[in-house]
């Protein structure tokens, strides 16, 4: 191995104990699994034999899931209703070794669910059901803001999963800006389109191409759009760094008064994307609560996501997995 490469696999077995708090919209992933073998007589579509079902914590869920497979120990906080669907997902938290202490369950929320039906390690269709209104009521949303702002001091990071489905609002968002101020955890982004006026003062953000392109207000169509694009979206955030994903291109990094920084994709087998953005903004909050650079929480989490597309579904990354992939055998 290389100093860098011992340097990084030092600070993944740190990555043990770190606790996480992950604010966001909590989901549950069904997958239902299967084989096709002829196309129906009653219209032009697949039929699928269905083999097993299965189901799983999805949105922030998943940021909890990929937080606790690489050693940390997670909170989730957001809304879960109580319905079957919520039941489930609080269940698939647990056993996933997430912590449920910020998490509120109210009849006046419909827990959102995906429901994914796969065959022949490819996705048929996907069902979502989803609550047709979007924040939360606002004595929910004022109770979890009171939670948070009592509890927040215990985390050495905390991760924003925003998947515009009303858990993270701009209200909630400045508070975060003041707490972060305050107590100096590291603070993490995944962003979404209805708050982008809103974030402040993160230590990452993390969009994607599309999201970073309508944030900014320009077409990202070449290298200097892209490195004008993050120069803007530094200052409008006012973020420590930003880190853009681009698929199949890699990642690039910003940070104020230093140039961008370009990250080749580490991915050798592309099977399933879902959840990878999850799997980045995990590895990046982990890596920054240990005392990682900006540049080594984008390397590691490039190698994680390199990992987790190699899987089908909502899948995670392991210590083990992690270390293998950057060359430090376990």
């Amino acid at each position: 191995m290389t100093a860098g490469s011992a340097r990084l696999g030092r600070l993944v077995r740190r990555f043990g104990g770190t606790r996480v708090l992950v604010i966001g919209d909590l989901m549950l992933d069904e997958f239902v699994w299967g084989d096709v073998s002829r196309i129906s007589p009653e219209a032009p579509v697949p039929i699928v034999r269905v083999r097993r079902r299965e189901s799983r914590p999805g949105g922030a869920g998943n940021v909890v899931s990929n937080l606790v497979a690489l050693g940390g120990r997670a909170d989730a906080c957001g809304f879960i209703g109580r319905d079957t669907a919520g039941r489930a997902l609080a269940t698939g938290l647990e056993s996933a070794g997430g912590g449920l202490v910020g998490v509120i369950a109210s009849a006046a929320v419909t827990t959102t669910s995906k429901t994914r039906v796969v065959a022949h390690q490819q996705q048929v269709v996907r069902f979502d059901h989803d609550a047709d209104h979007g924040a939360a009521p606002p004595r929910l949303l004022q109770r979890l803001r009171r939670w948070i702002e009592a509890h927040a001091r215990r985390y050495a990071v905390i991760v924003v999963s925003d998947y515009g489905k009303g858990v993270v609002t701009p209200e909630l968002l400045a508070m975060l800006a003041r707490l972060r101020a305050r107590h100096g955890f590291a603070y993490v982004i995944d962003p979404k389109r209805p708050n982008f006026q809103h974030y402040r003062g993160a230590s990452l953000v993390k969009p994607n191409l599309l999201e970073a392109s309508v944030a900014a207000g320009l077409e990202i169509n070449d290298r200097a759009s892209l490195v004008e694009a993050g120069r803007i979206l530094l200052g409008r955030w006012e973020a420590d760094s930003i880190l853009i994903s681009r698929g199949e291109e890699g990642m690039t990094l910003f940070k104020a008064g230093a140039r961008a920084r370009h990250f080749p994709t580490a991915a050798q087998e592309v099977y399933d994307v879902t959840g990878a953005g999850d799997t980045v903004l995990a590895t990046c909050a982990l890596a920054l609560a240990v005392g990682g650079t900006f540049e080594e929480a984008a390397i590691l989490a490039n190698h994680a996501a390199s990992v987790v597309v190699g899987k089908i579904g909502t899948a995670t990354v392991s210590v083990r997995e992690l270390r293998r992939a950057l060359g430090d055998r376990p």
